[in-house]
Parts: structure tokens; sequence; C-alpha cells
């Protein structure tokens, strides 16, 4: 085992038991970043109110009066909403509601409504209306108080409504019907009645735009206080009216909410996000665990240290190392005792050539080292003086492809022929070949063997 396998195996161990740590507080403290799956975020409510023709942007009436103040007529509007919580900003809400919108003229000597059989007032039947809307809470940062009870809320959406409109020749919405197209409904085309349909509502689309306020009454139940304007592009919704009117209404309202889910989790509707992080960073338990993380961790960081401490620079730790006073640079094995190659012998002997020891290398690579200086410079004086030739066998320990280890046994090859070359040896006294894993003079199931193949053969000729 050689020291960058120790310093991994030490920091997965570390990482491990931090984790390990980590998660064991994570299970013994609610977390601040533990999402929305520990909050309390559907809710459904139900709420009734009162509608008006007019909205706080001001514009005039189907009469053609302006509509500055609030009329004295008003209808019923009552229904239902499921809300799911997505943050302490933001929802999304479906809302349903039916009802009825009344509109008036009320200068009784006034002019009837432009189109129409002398309509003097008008009341829409809302058979249903529905909408999704994006609900927008305001405020809910609160750095002076821990708990919100008070909670300001935006909102815009989408919807669609059926509705019918009955106009009538007086104000009393009472008698004397002038116009109802129920059961008309449907392919009529304005100004043909001979082409009406058969359905008793008509289908209109409307733009919500409100603002409330929600009061906490308990971890479960809130007080739902709300105003909304209504915009349709359509100029039908109190029946036949002037040519250039876009019909709207809005609608006050009031009702209960209802949170769903445990109640051992916090409402995320009025939640405050400074006093969960307040309560997190303050608490002792947490606070203590801390600290005992990083003990361990200090504790972990000292032991990689000290089996990382390689006194003589072998590349072996104190701790495995047999032989702790190599001198730097000495091949080593994987217990840190330098590796007994044969010395270089010459023999003379016409018909074998002289025999050099194998040139050693690093593992996956083929930079000589500087103790194979010596034996080549010896190399390469008899080569220049007798006018030999050399052959030069490169090969590779197994780790890796075969591919792989096959190009870097030929690099071994000429990174030995190159030295001789510089050396003043003729490039064609010199011939080098890799032959990659084969003829392993040890055994590679070990680093000993595997430091032993990692060789460049000399064959004097």
């Amino acid at each position: 085992m050689n020291y960058s396998t120790i310093k991994k195996t030490a920091v997965a161990a570390s990482l491990v038991a931090a984790l390990g740590f980590a998660e064991h507080a994570q299970a013994q403290t609610p977390t601040v970043f533990g999402g929305r799956s520990q909050y309390r975020t559907w809710s459904i409510g139900v709420q009734g109110g009162i509608t008006t023709p007019n909205v706080l942007v001001g514009g005039s009436n189907a009469f053609g009066q302006k509509v500055g103040y609030f009329q004295n007529k008003v209808g019923e509007y009552y229904g239902l909403t499921v809300r799911k919580q997505f943050s302490n900003l933001f929802g999304l809400e479906l809302e349903g509601n039916r009802g009825k919108i009344k509109t008036y003229n009320h200068n009784l000597s006034g002019p009837a409504i432009e189109n129409s059989r002398g309509a003097q007032s008008a009341q829409t039947d809302v058979n249903w209306a529905a909408s999704l809307n994006g609900v927008f809470q305001l405020g809910t940062i609160d750095f002076l108080r821990r708990e919100n009870a008070v909670n300001f809320y935006a909102k815009v959406g989408l919807g669609v409504m059926a509705h019918n409109p009955v106009q009538f020749a007086n104000n009393d919405f009472g008698g004397g019907e002038v116009y109802n197209n129920e059961g008309k409904w449907g392919e009529e085309i304005f100004g043909d009645r001979e082409k009406a349909g058969d359905r008793d509502n008509r289908l209109t689309g409307f733009v919500p735009v409100g603002l409330g306020v929600k009061f906490k009454l308990s971890e479960v139940v809130a007080l739902n206080l709300g105003y909304t304007m209504n915009f349709t592009d359509d100029n039908l919704l109190y029946g036949p009216a002037r040519t250039d009117y876009k019909g709207k209404f809005a609608n006050v309202y009031g009702g209960l909410e209802f949170t769903l889910g445990s109640r051992d989790k916090e409402n995320l509707t009025f939640t405050n996000p400074v006093a969960t992080l307040y309560d997190e960073l303050k608490d002792p338990s947490l606070r203590n665990e801390v600290e005992a993380l990083k003990q361990r961790v200090s504790t972990l960081e000292g032991t990689v240290d000290q089996l990382s401490k390689d006194s003589d620079g072998d590349g072996v730790s104190d701790k495995f190392d047999k032989c702790p006073d190599t001198p730097a640079g000495t091949p080593v094995d994987g217990s840190g005792c330098p590796i007994k190659f044969p010395e270089p012998v010459v023999q003379n002997n016409a018909t074998q050539g002289d025999y050099y020891a194998p040139i050693q290398f690093e593992f996956d690579s083929s930079v000589l080292k500087t103790e194979s200086y010596s034996t080549l410079d010896k190399l390469a004086k008899e080569v220049r003086d007798n006018n030999s030739s050399v052959n030069l066998d490169g090969y590779a320990s197994a780790e890796g492809t075969e591919a792989y280890n096959m190009n870097l046994s030929n690099d071994r090859a000429n990174a030995v022929k190159q030295y001789l070359v510089n050396a003043g040896v003729s490039a064609s006294s010199v011939t080098a070949t890799g032959y990659g894993e084969d003829n392993p003079v040890a055994s590679n199931s070990t680093e000993e063997g595997r430091i032993q193949n990692r060789r460049v053969e000399i064959k004097v000729k």
C-alpha cells in the first residue's frame, strides 16, 4: 500500500464519518434548509361576500354613468379555495365562486342602455366562476416579532365564468324583463339573434386582481378578508350595453381558511424565516454537535498527517516503512526497503555480446532516472569505441490496457536510444523496440515485481 492509497483511504473515512455525524445531527434537530416537507403547505378555504359593478380604478358602468362612488345595489358572492404554498412569499390558489352582480341607472330619468329595449337595470347570475391565482405574500420577514399573526397578500390570476345577464325596465330587479338570453347562448353573433345557441350561460374569461389580509386564529384556522377586482373583455357581462364598455365587477369577501397536515409542522403561510434561522443558530444542542464535529474532523486531520509523514522521502509513510533511513531517490518496494538489482556486468563474449543491467522507470513514465546516466554513458563509450550496435527492448508492467502499455514500452526504449544518440552514438547503430507487457521478469501481482518489469533491456552486439 503506497502513500496515495493511504491518503485516499483516510480522507474517504473522514468524509464518511462526517456525513454520518451530520446525518445524526439532522435527525436530532429540525433544519432551516429542510425544504417544504418540514412545513404544512396545503389549505382550503370557504368565503362569502358581496359584489359591486364598479372597481377602485374607476370608469363607468353599462349605463354610461361614472361610478366613482359605491353603488347601493349589491349582489351576494360565495365560494371555495384550494391553495398550495411554495414558499413564505408565493403560492398558487384555485378559486371557485358563484353569485349575482347588479347594476342600474342611478338617475331614473336618464337614458336607457344602448342597444337595449329600454332597460334601466341588469342582474347577472354567475352560475360558476373558476380561476387560478398567483398569491404573493407581503411582509412575511419580521425582525421584531417571532411569529406572524397578520399576513397581507396580493393576488392576480386568470379565470373563466359562466353567467347569464337579465335586463329590466325598472330599478327594482323584480319584473319587467326586457332581455334574457337564457337557453340561447352558444353560437350567437352579436346583433343576429336568429343564430342563437342552446346554452343557459355565456362563457367569459376574466382576470382577477386583488388584495387581502389574513389573521391567524390558531395553528389550523385563519380569518381571510379581501377585495378583488375582476376585469373582462366582454360588453355583454350585463347584457347589451354600450359598444365601448368592457364588463367588470368587484367582490368584497370574508372567510375562514383551514391549513391541512400534521400540527407538529409549522404553517408555511405564517412562518417567519428570520425566527426559524435564529432558533437554529442559537440551539445549544446544535452548537454542541457542531463543536463535536469540529473535534472529530481535527482528529481525523491529525491522523491523516501522521499517516502521510515520510521522513526519508522514499514515498512510503513512516508508519509502514520498514527501512526508515533509505536515501532519497532509491527505488523501494512497498515496505520502503531498497530493491536490489543485479550489478552491471560486462561480459567480453563475442557470441553472446556484452550485458548491462536493465534501465528502470517509474510507474507510467518514460523519463530516464538520473541514476541510469552512468550506465548509459559507459554503454555509449563502448559502442563508439568498438563500432558496435545495440538492441533496446522496452517493457511495461501490467497496469492499464495492453495497447497503452505497448506505446509506453516503445517510448521507454526510444528514451534510452535518444540518450545514446545525444552521447555520440550513431542512430543507425541503435534499434529500439517496445514489447508491452511481454516477457515479465517478475510477477505483476506484487509491487516489487511490477517495479522490475518497468524496464529497458540492453543487448550489445
